[in-house]
Order: C-alpha cells, then sequence, then structure tokens
C-alpha cells in the first residue's frame, strides 16, 4: 500500500469551518455529516454501505467545488513542507480552497486505505462505496479526480499525487482481474472504468515524458499499484510505457542530472517486470518489449547494481523475458515472431553473459538471486554455443552496447565484410554503426567509428556505400573531440574513407 505523505496544510484541517464557505454550495445535510464523520473513526462511518456511499459522494463533491478550473490554488499548491499549526491556520484564511484541496484529498485516501483493508465478506467494500448499486456503473464525482490532475501551471504536488492513487484503486476495482470472490457478488460494470482508466494512464505517461525526479514522484505510487492490475499493464504497455520506463532506467544508471533515485530506480524496475509477465499472452507486448531497448535498461541495471533489491528484480524480469514462449499464433505472418530466444541474442548483445558469470561467483543472501543467475546463466550460454560470430556481432550492434574484444578486430572483419551486405541488401548493420556515433557513451562512439573504417576498408567500394550514408560527416564531427580515444578513432574512420586504396598504404 502506497503511503500518501502528510498535507502541508494537515494542521489547519481541524479549524475548516463549512458554514463561511458558500463557494463549496454544499447543503446543510452535508456540513452535518462532513462534521459528524470528523467526531469519529472513519470505521464509524464506512461500517454502512448508505453512509459510505454517501459520505465519498461529499468528499468528491467538496473536491469539485475547491479545485476549480481556474487551476492550482494560490498559496497551498507550493507548499513542501510540513508548517506548523499557527501558519497553516493562517493560510486557511489566505487560500481556504487550497486548504479544503488537500483536505478532500487526505480524507479520500483515508476512506480507500480504509476499505481495502476491510476483510473478505464485508458488507462495505470498495465496489459497494464507488459503484451505482442499481446500474453498476462508475460514480459520476469521480470526474474531480481527473480534474486536479490536469490543474494547470505546475499543478498541485500533494494534491495530484494523492488524486492519482485513490482514482487508481476505485478503477482497479471494476476491472475483471481483481474481482474477488465478495466483490463479484456485487454488480459492477467494467465498461464504466475503461475511459477513466485509459485518462489515468494517459497522463501518467505524459509525466514519465519528464527526466524530473518530481515528476517520477508524482507518479510511481500510483504506477506500481496499477501494476497489479492485467487490463491497467497492457492499457499502460500499449500508451508506450514500455518505453518510457526504460528510458528512466537507462538514464537512471547513467547518472543522467535529475534523474530516477535508487527508490523510484527500484519501482520503475517493478513496474517492467510485472509487465513481463503479458508477455506471454501478447505478441505485441513482446514486440514493444525487444523495440524499447528493455533488456539493454536492465542490464545495465544488473552491471551497475545500484542495489541489491534493483538487481533481484532487474535478474527475474530477465529470466521471465529469456524464457518467454508464445501461447498462440502470432496474427502476423510477415513479422519475425520475437521470443525467449530474441531477448536472449539481445541480453548476449549486451554483455549480460560476464555479468552472469562474474555474479554467480559471489555470496547473496536472496535465494531468488542465486534461482535466477543459475537458469540465466545456462540459458545464455546454450544459446550462445549456438551462435556464430557474426549473429554475436549483430546482437550486440543492434542493442547498442558495443564494447572492445574479437568482434572488432581486422581478422572479422576480413572474414564477416559480405555480411554487411544484410539480407535486404540495405547494409542496415552499416546503418546501425552510423547512429551508434553519436551516442551518449563516448566508448561506444569510438568503437562505431572503428568499425565502420574496418567495413570500409574489408567491404568493396566500402568507401561510396559509408559516404552515401552520411558516415563522413557525422564522423569528421568527432576528428575535434575532448576525448582523446574517440578523436583518434574518428580520425583514423576519416582516413580510411578518404584513401582509395588502403591495402597500398599499408
Amino acid at each position: 500500500m502506497s503511503s500518501l505523505p502528510p498535507s502541508p496544510v494537515a494542521n489547519a484541517f481541524p479549524r475548516i469551518q463549512w458554514d463561511p464557505m458558500q463557494k463549496l454550495r454544499l447543503t446543510n445535510p452535508e456540513k452535518v455529516l462532513l462534521r459528524s464523520v470528523e467526531a469519529n473513526p472513519i470505521d464509524y462511518t464506512l461500517a454502512n454501505n448508505e453512509d459510505s456511499a454517501a459520505y465519498v459522494k461529499v468528499v468528491l463533491k467538496v473536491l469539485a467545488e475547491a479545485s476549480g478550473a481556474s487551476g492550482p490554488s494560490s498559496k497551498v499548491s507550493h507548499l513542501k513542507d510540513l508548517l506548523p499549526e499557527d501558519d497553516a491556520v493562517q493560510i486557511l484564511y489566505t487560500d481556504p480552497m487550497g486548504v479544503v484541496t488537500h483536505f478532500a484529498i487526505t480524507k479520500l485516501y483515508d476512506i480507500v486505505v480504509c476499505l481495502k483493508e476491510k476483510k473478505r465478506g464485508s458488507l462495505v467494500s470498495m465496489g459497494s462505496t464507488f459503484f451505482n448499486q442499481g446500474d453498476g456503473n462508475l460514480i459520476d464525482e469521480w470526474r474531480a479526480l481527473l480534474r486536479v490532475l490536469h490543474l494547470g501551471g505546475s499543478g498541485d504536488a500533494f494534491a495530484q499525487r494523492g488524486a492519482a492513487y485513490c482514482l487508481a484503486c476505485i478503477l482497479m476495482t471494476g476491472c475483471p482481474s481483481q474481482r474477488s470472490a465478495t466483490e463479484k457478488s456485487y454488480k459492477i460494470k467494467h465498461s464504466s472504468v475503461e475511459e477513466p482508466l485509459q485518462a489515468l494512464i494517459s497522463w501518467i505517461a505524459s509525466q514519465l515524458q519528464s527526466n524530473a525526479s518530481s515528476s517520477l514522484s508524482l507518479v510511481t505510487p500510483t504506477l506500481t499499484a496499477l501494476m497489479g492490475c492485467s487490463e491497467s499493464r497492457v492499457k499502460f504497455a500499449n500508451s508506450g510505457g514500455i518505453g518510457y520506463l526504460s528510458r528512466h532506467l537507462r538514464n537512471g544508471t547513467k547518472g543522467v542530472k535529475s534523474g530516477a533515485t535508487v527508490q523510484q530506480l527500484y519501482e520503475l524496475t517493478f513496474c517492467i517486470w510485472a509487465l513481463t509477465y503479458e508477455c506471454k499472452n501478447s505478441a505485441t507486448i513482446r514486440a514493444t518489449f525487444a523495440r524499447d531497448n528493455a533488456v539493454v535498461s536492465l542490464v545495465n541495471l544488473v552491471s551497475s547494481a545500484p542495489r541489491e533489491k534493483v538487481v533481484r528484480v532487474a535478474l527475474s524480469a530477465l529470466r521471465i523475458l529469456a524464457q518467454c514462449t508464445p501461447d498462440g499464433p502470432s496474427g502476423s505472418a510477415t513479422k519475425k515472431e520475437v521470443t525467449g530466444s530474441t531477448f536472449l541474442n539481445e541480453m548476449i548483445g549486451c554483455g549480460l553473459i560476464k555479468y552472469v558469470d562474474q555474479m554467480k561467483e559471489r555470496q547473496w543472501t536472496d535465494p531468488d538471486i542465486v534461482d535466477d543467475l543459475g537458469v540465466l546463466y545456462k540459458l545464455l550460454h546454450d544459446n550462445f554455443k549456438e551462435m556464430s560470430r557474426w549473429d554475436v556481432y549483430l546482437a550486440e550492434v543492434e542493442s547498442g552496447s558495443l564494447e572492445w574484444g574479437f568482434l572488432h578486430t581486422e581478422r572479422f572483419f576480413k572474414e564477416n565484410a559480405k555480411k554487411f551486405e544484410g539480407p535486404d541488401g540495405d547494409f542496415f548493420v552499416v546503418k546501425l554503426l552510423v547512429a551508434l556515433t553519436t551516442s551518449n557513451d563516448e566508448e561506444v562512439q569510438a568503437i562505431a567509428c572503428y568499425d565502420i573504417g574496418e567495413f570500409v576498408r574489408h567491404y568493396p567500394n566500402g568507401r561510396a556505400i559509408a559516404r552515401s550514408l552520411g558516415a563522413k560527416d557525422i564522423i569528421m564531427k568527432l576528428v575535434d573531440h575532448s576525448n582523446k580515444e574517440l578523436q583518434r578513432h574518428a580520425l583514423t574512420a576519416v582516413s580510411k574513407m578518404m584513401v582509395q586504396n588502403w591495402a597500398a598504404v599499408n
């Protein structure tokens, strides 16, 4: 269960007076209900279906009225730290709607937590509280939560985080995979949550487009909650979520400024791991994992080893991908099927064999890590034995994780120069190498320059092909690079593209 930190103005909540707040347009019975709930434990109000549903609707009405269309509140939305009582009460007088918005979010969060902790068989549940008893549809008042998420400007971090988490818990209640035996006895119409769930996931995806740690803080509690639901996992994957997560994980392991904290890396890795469980049933999601370089991100995590708990979840995700076998036909006769073998080739290209070999020599206290390492060790080595040197090279280039070794030598290029044509004669491997000369990793750039130069030397008319693909112009920009090693390999590659007969020079 996610924990919502206290509102910065929590100390002002007991001083809220409902009668003077005409903007909220509350009826007298609604004001009485708000006051009576404050005088009793929350369990008391949520012990009865009618009272529980009525209280939720009043809280959501308060939220809708307080968080108007004009945008975030003038003062409360900018606060981060808990204020002393006197300061919080002063804010109540200068920004009452901001305080009331935080009050409503806090109370709704308390309701959700209380209902989720109720024992199975309880007469009051998430379903009976947030879905109409007549038609089983989601109550209309949920829209107040979506409005909070889309407040203009910088928004209100506390309100957005709380609203997103509460909305996720409410919507998951309406998903078939989450219905317990008790909930199934209560009518809930799944179709009423599909559009709101997509709207929530779209908001999360928009936040993940930012590299800022603050944006991650807004969505990771909600996202980890959503990953427990198959329906939301599929919607998130189809909204580009795997790509967003993979990018954040790569940035986190490379120490990109304002990137994820270790805890956020763990939460993001957990989400990737949860998404791997949809691979068996979905060719589209398997293809998305392959397209969005999720394996590269996971291998980077394993190699950088930020914390044991992160490594454990990353290894588990890699194991699931490596053992992935499609459940049924791919549905496409033209596209190559993505399977566990596809992911294993990519893992080998990223150098996972080396990391697994090293990790097996360490003493691990977590038996899951030991088990996953054993399985991956066997799968990787068995697959490696079946791969030719060219297969390994191709996997490495496609992964973008180039490392110096026997694949980047004169002998390798002499033996494999013709294979750079590709099955379609489009020299796609050379195109990939040209793209890698703009990598953020300077060693990868240097190796790509070396490989392009060797291709030019050993493939007939390699100079013209490399130049037609824009290699010369891109590499020329690296000749004055501050990294001396990269500068040297760039200059050598350009020289090879300009010399007519390199063999005569040697």
